[in-house]
């Protein structure tokens, strides 16, 4: 019995030994595992990381080739470290339109606006109207069409014309025998076969119907018929077509308006055709009382259509007298040139007229300052690179600035071409790797 104690106590000791030996092996292994990163950062060149290596490797390369490829697309755009110069090259330069000016004074246009329209020089307008009445039997002429002075526009039939024309006729036989009844009696009278009285009545009856035919002439005239038409009366035998009346443009210029069609029965006075003619216009403006004492006859504005078309000058010729009592505005009128008649009436217009007139220390037109990260800038050249220049600004017009600060007299900047140079740095700045997960 004590022998078997004795071997119990034996075997619950060894167990106790076993057990702090697989303890005391748990806690080496695992001190082992926890210092491996260690480890192998002091090692990284060992055999055992190999193949990180050859994956870094791998990264770097790729990393080169991205880098190459963002060098290749931005090679026109670089920066230096500071980030605040570009350098473009000549191409690109002349791609962007780039234009370089020297900062220096200039002389700054203070200026107001003035709005208004284009309307037809009324000067030359012209209403055509036919002076009989008639029956359209013709039309030649369309809205858009240009005509010649005296080119027939159109053609009616007209029983009026028809009986003037017939009483010319009547009128020119009687002075042909009128003419004819003188030659006879004169020869008589110096042969003593008839009496000087006869004679007398001849020439007096010669006389009566050549003012009676001229009188029918100046109607025929007044009702419209040219003068060729009047001398073919003078020598035809009979005229084919009495009644054939031709409405002719009084004025060289436009067809704007056409006010008949064939068939229509119209009578004298009506308005048929509108011709103008578009080499000029008028540009009248409407004058707030606060502009008047700047506006006067003779003084040169500049004219902006609100299409885009090109800016023209102009003269003042016409201040009116009297402010609107609705409007308490004023009018002014300019005539404008329209020689390719890009200026179409009805448009609106900006004027632009110069009130005050000053010598600035530096400035620059208005394209070349832009805005970039919140600051207002211009790009200022400097061996063959671009900086990045912040400037105050002072007072404007529609062109051009005054700079105040940021800017020195005597430095080449970018006039023309800074927006694209803006968007170019914009772009260059990108992270060539935006978008990309690592």
């Amino acid at each position: 019995m004590k022998h078997n104690i004795t071997k119990m106590k034996w075997v619950m000791s060894a167990a106790i030994a076993i057990t702090v030996l697989v303890a005391i092996y748990g806690v080496s292994v695992f001190r082992h595992h926890a210092t491996t990163p260690d480890m192998a950062l002091a090692v990284k060149s060992g055999g055992a990381d190999a193949g990180h290596e050859d994956h870094d490797d791998h990264d770097e390369h790729d990393g080169l080739e991205a880098s190459g490829e963002h060098d290749h697309l931005h090679s026109d755009a670089e920066h230096d470290e500071s980030g605040t110069t570009t350098c473009l090259s000549d191409q690109v330069r002349k791609d962007v339109g780039i234009e370089l000016a020297v900062a220096g004074p200039g002389d700054l246009h203070v200026q107001t606006a003035l709005f208004g329209e284009v309307i037809l020089n009324r000067d030359k307008v012209a209403h055509v109207v036919p002076l009989v009445p008639g029956v359209v039997r013709e039309i030649r002429k369309s809205p858009g069409d240009s005509v010649k002075e005296g080119q027939v526009m159109a053609i009616i039939h007209s029983q009026e014309l028809s009986d003037a024309r017939a009483a010319f006729l009547a009128a020119r036989a009687r002075r042909e025998l009128a003419e004819t009844t003188l030659k006879r009696e004169e020869g008589l009278w110096k042969k003593k076969i008839t009496s000087e009285q006869e004679y007398l009545e001849a020439r007096q009856g010669l006389a009566e119907a050549t003012i009676n035919m001229k009188a029918i002439e100046q109607t025929l005239r007044a009702l419209g018929l040219s003068d060729r038409e009047v001398k073919e009366l003078h020598t035809s035998n009979p005229p084919l077509e009495l009644t054939r009346y031709a409405i002719r443009a009084p004025i060289a210029g436009t067809v704007i308006n056409r006010e008949i069609s064939i068939g229509e029965k119209v009578d004298d006075g009506k308005e048929v055709f509108i011709i103008a003619d578009l080499g000029s216009v008028w540009v009248d403006l409407k004058v707030p009382q606060k502009s008047l004492p700047y506006v006067r006859e003779g003084d040169k504005v500049t004219i902006f259509a609100q299409t885009g078309s090109p800016s023209a000058e102009g003269v003042v010729s016409y201040v009116s007298p009297i402010v609107g009592e609705q409007t308490r505005m004023s009018l002014a009128r300019i005539v404008l040139p329209n020689p390719v008649g890009e200026w179409r009436p009805g448009l609106f217009v900006t004027a632009e007229l110069t009130v005050h007139e000053e010598t600035v220390p530096l400035l620059v037109p208005k394209a070349a300052v832009q805005r970039l990260d919140g600051e207002t800038v211009v790009f200022v050249e400097t061996e063959g690179r671009f900086e990045t220049r912040p400037v105050a600004i002072g007072r404007s017009n529609t062109t051009y600035l005054e700079v105040l600060s940021g800017l020195n007299r005597g430095e080449t900047y970018v006039a023309e071409g800074a927006f694209s140079l803006k968007a170019k740095i914009i772009t260059s700045d990108m992270d060539p790797h935006a978008g990309h997960g690592h």
